[in-house]
């Protein structure tokens, strides 16, 4: 295993593969309550309660429900704070919402179970070490596939004494990074006339025309974007029956590109294909964007490096030549604000996300295993981070570099 202070280290990571161990049979039953209660983006009111009393009852916590989102929670423990040292607080993610229509096809079930077997199992073998004083914060962040719940509740505060951040996502490979790319949303509804389709269609102002030529517009548009640009959508509204001319029309799209300065880019050219759409059809259009932009996630190498360490001396098999997983997620958005990892692991299966099959090898006892090693290498990393003072500064500066960087890219 990665040493930190030598056989000290070693002992402390020990012992947290064993405190995890002795949770097993319990958090295997936590995830799957929440696999089991599918619940959508700031609706998670069982999976919130669920995790709330989970830790209420573990002993040990301070715990704050419904803690600035109704449906998000924070739980935490201290050790040495009474010798006024410098405390370093460690923190670790869960997220829990799930896919309409799918459930857990994304298999936030384990990531929560990910972040409570790391904080479990980092406080367990921390009772005994007097000398490190530390804060562990386990925050319930709702709202990842839809609506940024850690953009708004970085928005409050919620991350700002931490010193670092871990959580982990299914996937089908051990990845400790890859760099998932910025998105926005956008919702457009057209405005037209409803007639009779037969009796008099010229007195109609079809508003599906519009729809259908705005989305032939963006699919050709797609022939100019660049490789790692994504755009996609759906007609969510498209009319009543066959008889009326549509007077109202819906798409839901979104945008992607890994640098915001792009996005924005991107956006103007979408926005161009709506509106000419509308003017071509004589329709109305209004165009939204309801939710909140998606940032790219910051490499952290040191984190990176080490966590990698952990994960091989556990059995983790990481690939060099890792397949492509364009999606997003706002844990990019924390990893501006706080240095954090956000490593991707195998659950037994090569399904893919946001499909049936994923949904069911989530819910998988087979799951198991790769979620604990990956709560264990997560939980091991903190402690390298705690142990060794050189490491946390290492880590705050190239997280400072990765993000002047950045910013430099986006003007």
């Amino acid at each position: 295993m990665a040493s930190v202070r030598g056989a000290e280290g070693e002992r402390l990571k020990h012992s947290i593969c064993v405190c995890i161990e002795e949770c097993r049979e319990k958090l295997y039953g936590l995830s799957q309550d929440i696999w089991s209660t599918p619940e959508l983006a700031f609706k998670e009111k069982q999976s919130h309660d669920l995790l709330v009393r989970f830790f209420s009852e573990a002993g040990g916590w301070t715990v704050e429900p419904s803690y600035i989102l109704e449906t998000a929670f924070r739980a935490t423990w201290c050790l040495g704070t009474q010798k006024n040292l410098k405390v370093v607080n460690v923190g670790f993610l869960c997220e829990y919402d799930a896919l309409p229509s799918l459930g857990h096809a994304c298999g936030h079930n384990l990531i929560a179970e990910v972040g409570v077997a790391a904080a479990f199992g980092l406080k367990g073998a921390l009772e005994s070490q007097a000398d490190v004083p530390v804060k562990i914060t386990v925050l319930g962040t709702p709202a990842e596939e839809e609506g940024g719940g850690k953009i708004k509740l970085i928005q409050a505060g919620a991350f700002a004494d931490m010193d670092v951040v871990f959580m982990a996502h299914p996937s089908q490979e051990n990845k400790a990074f890859h760099p998932c790319i910025c998105i926005r949303d956008c919702t457009v509804k057209y405005y037209g006339k409803a007639c009779h389709a037969a009796a008099y269609p010229w007195e109609g102002v079809n508003a599906l025309d519009a729809a259908v030529l705005a989305y032939s517009s963006l699919s050709m548009l797609r022939q100019q974007l660049r490789p790692d640009w994504r755009l996609h959508g759906i007609i969510k509204h498209g009319g009543t029956k066959p008889n009326i001319i549509p007077d109202y029309t819906e798409l839901e799209y979104y945008m992607r590109t890994p640098l915001l300065k792009d996005l924005s880019y991107l956006q103007d050219k979408v926005e161009a294909c709506f509106r000419s759409a509308a003017i071509a059809t004589g329709c109305q259009v209004e165009i939204t964007f309801p939710n909140l932009v998606y940032s790219n996630i910051l490499p952290n190498p040191s984190l990176e490096k080490h966590y990698e360490e952990n994960g091989r001396a556990l059995g983790m098999e990481f690939k060099e030549d890792c397949r492509s997983f364009t999606g997003s997620t706002d844990f990019g958005n924390v990893s501006f604000v706080v240095p954090g990892i956000h490593p991707f692991f195998y659950i037994g299966t090569e399904a893919l996300n946001h499909t049936p099959e994923y949904t069911t090898a989530a819910g998988s006892e087979k799951a198991q295993m790769y979620t604990l090693q990956t709560a264990k290498a997560l939980a091991m990393t903190a402690a390298d981070v705690l142990l060794n003072p050189t490491l946390l500064k290492q880590v705050k500066e190239e997280f400072t570099v990765a993000k002047c960087s950045q910013e430099q890219k986006s003007k």
